[in-house]
């Protein structure tokens, strides 16, 4: 009796050590996923995700959990207190390259879609071009947001500044921006990408909706500054009572893994994905850009995608 008390403390001092040190009380063979505040284009996909990946490979399973957004994933990534999160192109470039930071160490797991950035108004709304929302309130996202990244960066390109030049508001969650529009609380609501939610809530809405973004002259202004925006384009009918394509700048969103991610779980992971790539597109019309020749022309160098993912891509030849 004596012997099962002291192993039964035993084991409880263990796991009181390994709390202490941070560790993460999941199976091994269960992945934390972060995505983002509910409502955003983040945790639509990171749920799509999962639940595709988990049905391809019943034996590694994907568990979603909602954060602040791409300012929180990395440093929990980093302190692996994730083991997956989807993180914005704009704070990804910054990580990468250490811009008011060192550089990071997380690795690119895949490329999930592209973010032409624009604002939404109501139709009835005066407002034609950027320069009219000047002094204005505008909804710029979840305070965590990478989305908020990206409209800092596309204003500073025409000389404007997103705090000093506009009435910014910053959103606890991201599926409050489309009522706040709606009511007349803001004049607009900046968002990004095929898909997102706030779009599609806002062009579904009994008064429909219009979209802003940069015209051609504006788009070669902001990518003088800024070069690592590429121009994108958001296909005519990607939203209802939008019948002309829209021209855009942006950048890709990625999942990243933590630096410790082993090779064999990242080559299982990448695998899965791109054997069930027609599953998920179907299931999320913005996943259908989730594919390998994606990930490595979005990715900034074929050192930042993961090592265990790169093999899998030589296999199939991706990559040399």
């Amino acid at each position: 009796m004596k012997i099962v008390i002291w192993m039964c403390a035993a084991v409880l001092m263990t796991g009181s050590a390994l709390a202490q040190q941070g560790a993460k009380p999941m199976s091994s063979n269960t992945l934390s996923l972060g995505t983002a505040t509910p409502g955003g284009g983040f945790p639509l996909y990171g749920d799509a995700f999962a639940e595709v990946m988990n049905a391809a490979d019943p034996g590694l399973q994907l568990k979603t959990q909602n954060t602040k957004g791409s300012t929180e994933n990395i440093p929990l990534l980093e302190e692996g207190k994730l083991d997956l999160a989807l993180v914005a192109g704009e704070p990804a470039y910054e990580a990468f390259k250490g811009i008011k930071r060192a550089p990071t160490k997380l690795k690119i797991l895949t490329a999930l879609y592209s973010n032409p950035g624009m604002f939404v108004v109501r139709a009835d709304s005066p407002y034609k071009t950027i320069r009219d929302l000047v002094g204005k309130p505008v909804a710029f996202g979840a305070k965590g947001s990478g989305l908020v990244f990206l409209s800092r960066y596309v204003l500073d390109g025409l000389g404007l500044d997103q705090d000093k030049d506009f009435q910014a508001v910053y959103l606890d969650r991201a599926g409050d921006g489309p009522a706040m529009v709606l009511d007349g609380r803001v004049a607009a609501l900046w968002g990004a990408g095929i898909g997102w939610p706030g779009f599609k809530a806002m062009s579904e809405s009994p008064g429909g909706a219009r979209f802003i973004a940069p015209d051609a002259g504006e788009i070669a202004q902001i990518r003088a500054k800024h070069s690592f925006l590429k121009p994108l384009l958001v296909g005519a009918n990607s939203y209802p009572n939008q019948p002309a394509p829209i021209a855009s700048v942006g950048s890709w969103s990625y999942i990243l893994a933590r630096e410790t991610l082993p090779d064999d779980v990242a080559y299982r992971l990448a695998k899965t994905l791109h054997g069930a790539e027609a599953t998920l597109g179907a299931k999320l019309a913005q996943a259908k850009e989730t594919t390998a020749g994606n990930t490595v022309s979005a990715a900034p160098e074929l050192a930042m995608i993961h090592p265990g993912v790169l093999k899998y891509f030589r296999e199939i030849g991706v990559v040399k």
